[in-house]
């Protein structure tokens, strides 16, 4: 593979200009090193010089020569690939694509951002920006459209923003192969870019306005540019938001949020409880021995069914450990998420340890970012409340939690296995006001239990 010098000083061939349309010129910088035999004419040089007087208008232009008209399609298809720097990301392809993901949430997402993709890539104008968690696609989508566009005869350039920023710099050694402004021009009036994981580059002053200089200059020529970053718009750089986020020159598509440190979407719901916590396998009956027991198992699934079908308020299950809240909330969980409604499911001690986590310099997520998605979700699953360490910290973010749900009105569901009851405790008041707030308690026995069923009481026999 050539290197990214000597692709660009290939690039320095001067024409005049109207001696050649512009993505010719572009070709020109991949020629291959001559296999074929050489051009007769140009000697495959591809450019020629009219043989014409000195007061002639052609006299000294250069122009192209016949060889490079004459090669196919698929030669030249071939010499984009070469210059698009895009390596094994060459194979993909849009109509290979399929929507993949997680949760019906995902996967609904991913096939409104390849609908989006697919038509960018037929009428490429502006900006279109692909943001979302590591793994949820940006990167594929974002070479489909360079490759469909490879087909279409449109040059493309696509570049990892650091590693961008990385050949700048050595740019500035008295061994680059290229000049900084070699380089930095060709990057900035290339036909179509993808930048990939903007955001991920260091934050230096000079970092961002490189990054800046390239998007403005793309931005105020209306040249199409494709980017995708893993991190929140709003850290970004704010003059770079007004120019990836205009409005009338581009289209942004959200694939979701990031992945935790564990693989796991922070608040999705496992795998595991979603395939075996369902209504459909939530057994009524349990291991109530009471009628009173079963009575609440029943009341509780009803009340939870209707719930999923039509989300408004609060419900809080409230149960001894195994008596099912925890199956319960997850079924409705399900159940929006099969609507393809988002979902935001949080084992309490295990949410604040990510929220702890953010303040972490190694965390991808900032806690502004994560604390905001658990505060407006349209639905909030807390399971266990109660069961975290009871620290200082910890009861102001639940309150802080609790407290702008309950003023939005946002569905939220809550496990607990007992309702808070002091007069002075603010989570406590919110969880009682039955104006938002349905608590269902259950009172069936830990169903994880194998053993046998309590007895019942034998009332004392007479005489």
């Amino acid at each position: 593979m050539e290197s990214l010098g000597d692709i660009l000083k290939r690039l320095q061939l001067q024409i005049s200009s109207g001696a050649a349309d512009y993505p010719a010129d572009w070709l020109a910088a991949v020629e291959e090193e001559a296999k074929e035999p050489v051009c007769p004419v140009c000697r495959d040089l591809g450019w020629v010089r009219h043989e014409v007087g000195l007061d002639h208008p052609d006299f000294g232009r250069a122009f192209p020569c016949v060889c490079r008209r004459e090669r196919g399609a698929a030669d030249r298809l071939e010499r984009l690939r070469r210059f698009s720097n895009m390596g094994s990301l060459a194979k993909v392809s849009l109509e290979a694509i399929t929507a993949a993901g997680p949760s019906a949430e995902a996967r609904a997402r991913f096939e409104a951002a390849l609908d989006a993709a697919r038509a960018y890539a037929d009428d490429p104008r502006g900006c279109f920006m692909l943001v979302g968690g590591s793994g949820t696609g940006k990167t594929h989508l974002a070479a489909g459209m360079a490759n469909r566009l490879m087909e279409r005869g449109e040059a493309v350039f696509f570049t990892f923003v650091p590693d961008l920023l990385d050949h700048l710099r050595a740019t500035y050694g008295p061994d680059a192969e290229v000049s900084y402004d070699e380089l930095f021009e060709q990057v900035k009036t290339v036909p179509v870019l993808v930048l990939d994981d903007l955001g991920r580059h260091s934050t230096t002053p000079w970092a961002e306005e490189k990054v800046y200089q390239v998007l403005n200059h793309r931005y105020l020529n209306d040249l199409p540019t494709i980017v995708t970053s893993s991190i929140a718009l709003d850290r970004l750089d704010p003059r770079l938001q007004q120019r990836l986020l205009d409005p009338r020159t581009s289209r942004v598509m959200d694939l979701g949020a990031a992945a935790s440190a564990g693989g796991q979407r922070v608040g999705a719901v496992p795998q595991e409880m979603l395939k075996h916590m369902t209504f459909e396998t939530f057994e009524s009956a349990g291991r109530a021995d009471e009628p009173e027991q079963r009575e609440t198992l029943e009341a509780a699934l009803a009340m939870s069914s209707a719930f999923a079908r039509d989300p408004h308020g609060w419900l809080v299950l409230v149960g001894d450990s195994g008596c099912g809240k925890t199956h319960l909330a997850v079924a409705v969980a399900n159940t929006q998420l099969e609507r393809g409604e988002e979902v935001f499911f949080a084992f309490v001690p295990d949410l604040l340890d990510h929220l702890r986590y953010t303040f972490s310099p190694d965390s991808r997520v900032t806690y502004d970012e994560l604390f905001d998605r658990v505060k407006q979700t349209p639905l909030l699953v807390l399971d266990d409340l109660g069961s975290e360490t009871s620290t200082a910290w910890a009861n102001e973010k639940l309150y802080q939690i609790v407290v702008h749900r309950h003023n939005a009105r946002l569905p939220t569901i809550i496990t607990t296995r007992a309702i808070p009851t002091g007069s002075h405790d603010p989570v406590a008041s919110r969880l009682n006001d039955p104006r938002l707030v349905v608590v269902m308690p259950i009172t069936a026995p830990d169903y994880r239990q194998l053993g046998a069923r309590p007895q019942r009481k034998r009332a004392a026999s007479a005489g």
